[in-house]
């Protein structure tokens, strides 16, 4: 079963591919592909013997088990999938989109490297999953064959195979020829031999090149992606790439490195600035723009630090408030990037300063949008209010007075970055003639923004639940 959700959507591709002359039954098999591959997640029992699916050189196995926090990211991912399909069937067919085939293939591929990602049982197995979703979403990235979209993704490779394979990689092989061990495990490899400037070292050398969480300077790949379609962009920031970064560095310090390790050689605290840094200059960089899907790539930018602030607070607390995170903010920023789309597909407009009235032409996507800001915002009731408590639990913990302070700031700048949208879209005229004549985009676009702004909602109640799953489930390991 395990190994199953990894060639599932890979087989779902194929299908795709030999259907694509039926848009209908492409489209049909893109669904029930997505629906089948969250039923088989859930009937996943929570703890699984490792399982190897290969070993290309002795003591190095490509290997997977399940724990809470590949658990939980396999849900969210495999479940967002079936909204995004659905949202893409209307989006892509109300925009009249080329090469619709040859996305939901890539779409399907990208999935597939998602769930290697969230159930890989070692490094090495994290490592080829994490370049194969680089390698699979760069045609997504391009996918409109421009000069700008060809840019955009050099641009993406670029950042994102340079920080692997220079910083990640080197990373790895010193963890292994320190440790001969790359198996995720409770309390990490490290048995506390290193010295804690070599142990920071190569937790700086992980955390930069883990370049998919977009931390200050190599973010720049993130806003350039956003030339991809609102789909693709979804899929970027809220169902698999950024999610699989941050991920990556919530496992890797809590399995790898181990968060005792961490906060007993101090590295984490020469990390912690860069974090709240980033959170801080991309929600100041995100009021400047005027371009709304380049908003919110920015204040995606600013979110995805939150996660790792999480995990470089090295406690319990923060880890679970990072993994909490990571679900929360994919359910609200995926909602503010389809009411983005559905605002290109309905109105074709792209700036926020055109927006002025759009909102009595569009009131169910610009309430939705108005969800999804305030869920990032952390207001109840809505569920990232919990993620962003518990972050704040955390740092109390360990009296990191500062950063509480870096919190308060960057919540103030969601407001003033997200808020005025959606006022400005109810608010203010500025209507034209043309105007008139909008209305609400394909109900497939409706259908998806309308599941995921609920689930804005869901999460608030369901929150102490997820807490619980993973914060037992990291405690008992």
């Amino acid at each position: 079963m395990l190994l199953s959700c990894l060639f599932l959507p890979v087989i779902g591709g194929v299908l795709v591919v030999l259907t694509g002359r039926w848009p209908n039954i492409r489209e049909t098999i893109s669904i029930l592909t997505g629906i089948a591959l969250f039923s088989l997640v859930l009937q996943l029992p929570t703890a699984v013997p490792v399982t190897v699916l290969a070993e290309p050189a002795p003591g190095f196995q490509l290997a997977f088990h399940i724990e809470p926090l590949g658990y939980v990211f396999a849900c969210l991912a495999s479940f967002l999938w079936i909204v995004t399909t659905v949202y893409a069937i209307g989006y892509m067919r109300g925009h009249h989109e080329q090469n619709q085939t040859r996305f939901y293939f890539w779409f399907a591929v990208a999935i597939a490297a998602t769930m290697g990602v969230a159930f890989s049982g070692n490094m090495l197995t994290l490592f080829v999953f994490y370049e194969v979703l680089t390698l699979a979403t760069w045609p997504l990235v391009t996918h409109s064959q421009t000069e700008e979209a060809r840019r955009s993704g050099r641009l993406y490779l670029g950042i994102l195979l340079s920080t692997s394979m220079g910083l990640l990689l080197l990373s790895i092989g010193l963890i292994w020829w320190l440790t001969g061990s790359l198996e995720f495990q409770p309390g990490g490899v490290f048995d506390g031999t290193v010295s804690a400037p070599l142990f920071a070292l190569i937790y700086a050398l992980f955390v930069f090149g883990v370049g998919k969480a977009a931390l200050v300077p190599f973010h720049k790949w993130l806003p350039a992606a956003m030339v991809a379609p609102t789909p693709v962009s979804a899929l970027l920031h809220a169902v698999a790439v950024v999610k699989a970064g941050v991920f990556t560095i919530i496992k890797g310090t809590f399995y790898l490195f181990g968060i005792d390790n961490l906060r007993a050689s101090g590295a984490n605290e020469y990390l912690l600035p860069v974090a709240a840094i980033t959170i801080v200059l991309a929600s100041l960089i995100a009021m400047r723009q005027d371009n709304l899907k380049a908003r919110l790539a920015y204040s995606t930018i600013s979110q995805l630090s939150y996660v790792v602030l999480g995990a470089l607070l090295a406690n319990v607390v923060g880890v679970v408030a990072a993994a909490m995170h990571l679900v929360m903010h994919a359910f609200a920023k995926i909602t503010l990037f389809f009411c983005a789309g559905a605002i290109m597909v309905a109105s074709h407009k792209t700036e926020i300063s055109d927006m002025g009235g759009l909102g009595r032409r569009m009131p169910f996507t610009m309430g939705a949008f108005l969800i999804g800001a305030l869920a990032i915002i952390g207001l109840p009731p809505l569920g990232a209010m919990w993620s962003k408590w518990y972050l704040v639990l955390g740092v109390v913990e360990n009296h990191y007075w500062s950063i509480a302070g870096v919190l308060v700031i960057s919540t103030l700048l969601n407001v003033a970055y997200l808020l005025p949208i959606p006022i400005k879209g109810f608010m203010e005229g500025g209507q034209s003639s043309e105007d008139e004549k909008i209305s609400e985009a394909p109900w497939p676009c409706l259908l998806a923004i309308g599941v995921t702004a609920v689930g804005c909602f869901a999460l608030f109640f369901f929150a102490p639940q997820l807490m619980n799953f993973i914060a037992e489930g990291l405690v008992s390991e």
